[in-house]
């Protein structure tokens, strides 16, 4: 159960990132990349759009991972322990319901429509 609830919580958070991450990018070249116009810093125009596109990618990725990652670990078929001796005799006890569905084609719920010609 432990790790699904990690797994579960990066994936939220790679979801955030990558939404922030997509946001700011710009089909247009406006966005982010657009306020480092001067070509002697450190990150330019080209270095910041390379960053963001190659972030989208990683994180991509890492959310693919992620989800393929999450089938794995996936809390299955847990039984309910009872501790309490009373509480697992008041559970044994309990009646069972039958849950087949009732026949097709019969019962007050079911007509029968005729169609006549002219």
């Amino acid at each position: 159960m432990g790790a699904y609830i990690v797994i579960a919580v990066l994936i939220i958070i790679v979801c955030v990132l990558l939404t922030l991450i997509v946001l700011v990018q710009s089909s247009k070249g406006g966005g982010l990349a657009s306020n480092f116009s001067s070509s002697n810093q450190f990150m330019g125009v080209r270095k910041t759009a390379d960053f963001l596109e190659k972030s989208t990618w990683t994180l991509a990725v890492a959310l693919l991972v992620f989800s393929l990652f999450s089938i794995f670990v996936i809390p299955r078929g847990t039984t309910m322990q009872v501790t309490d001796p009373e509480l697992q005799e008041k559970f044994d006890n309990l009646p069972m319901q039958d849950f087949t569905p009732p026949p097709t084609g019969t019962g007050a719920g079911a007509e029968t429509t005729t169609e006549e010609g002219d």
